[in-house]
């Protein structure tokens, strides 16, 4: 018998994409997942079984994206997708002064930009502006608690996801039209490749400069946490309950520093960055 839920899920190779894809089907969904390599597509396949169906899928790319969405309504025939998870991400880190200006526009252009690409080819099969057989579907954008405090050294991943925060806003409003709920979920360090690949960032192009310190400070934390944070099946659980709650949370938050992202919410501004900066080696008795 065919799963009664259908999502896609983009980014879904590896990390909380992969997580969340066999956490739903081990829920009796059927996961459209999201994957930009064959490689990936195969290995799906062989460990999720048949209730995935790998789509090739580029959020970088708007003719990817339009025939992932293409095939996706083909696979569901009349039937409503019943939700979109737009997990698809990378954090890019660097002292603003010296970053590439190339490496910001990547960084958008995957975490927002692609965001809204996936949002525009699976809306309609959600229900909206299509008549669909099955009640609307919903959109869960994968945020950050970056996106509600920005760390330094990693703003441009932080810029990525207040936007994130504001296109959920913003769509949740717009998609009142049709019935279609949107809500975020805020991970704080969840042990996924996302951030083994801080490893790829190499610190020796900002040498010479006052940040060099502190980024290599920040460098090592990324790639601690990418070892040492939480299960990505955390995020899963709370993706399986924004898909199906009845009123779910706007924002999810999940993080193993509860105390650090409630402190840096009530402490003035003023003092939080000060304590922040001191911690990264970023205090002006830090320069020389």
């Amino acid at each position: 018998m065919a799963a009664s839920r259908s999502v896609m899920i983009t980014g879904a190779s590896t990390g909380i994409g992969y997580a969340t894809a066999k956490y739903l089907i081990d829920k009796g969904w059927r996961v459209f997942a999201g994957v930009r390599k064959t490689a990936d597509a195969d290995r799906l396949s062989a460990e999720l079984g048949d209730s995935v169906t790998p789509v090739m899928c580029d959020v970088t790319d708007d003719a990817s994206v339009k025939a992932a969405g293409e095939t996706v309504r083909a696979a569901l025939g009349d039937r409503a997708l019943s939700g979109l998870v737009n997990n698809a991400g990378v954090a890019v880190a660097g002292p603003l002064l010296h970053l590439p200006v190339e490496d910001m526009q990547r960084q958008l252009e995957i975490n927002v930009t692609g965001q809204l690409r996936a949002t525009q080819a699976f809306a309609p099969l959600l229900g909206a502006g299509e008549e669909r057989d099955g009640p609307p579907g919903r959109i869960v954008n994968m945020s950050s608690v970056a996106g509600l405090n920005a760390t330094p050294l990693v703003t441009p991943y932080a810029c990525s996801k207040f936007a994130l925060e504001a296109f959920t806003q913003g769509l949740r409003r717009e998609m009142l039209l049709y019935g279609i709920d949107v809500v975020a979920i805020n991970p704080g360090p969840i042990a996924t490749p996302i951030w083994d690949k801080a490893e790829e960032i190499d610190p020796e192009q900002y040498a010479g400069t006052d940040y060099d310190g502190p980024i290599r400070r920040i460098l090592g934390y990324m790639l601690e946490r990418g070892r040492t944070g939480l299960p990505p099946d955390r995020v899963a659980k709370a993706v399986h309950r924004a898909l199906t709650d009845a009123k779910p949370k706007l924002n999810t938050i999940i993080t193993p520093e509860p105390f650090q992202h409630w402190l840096l919410g009530v402490l003035p501004s003023r003092m939080a960055d000060r304590l922040i900066a001191k911690r990264l080696g970023l205090m002006p008795e830090n320069r020389g």
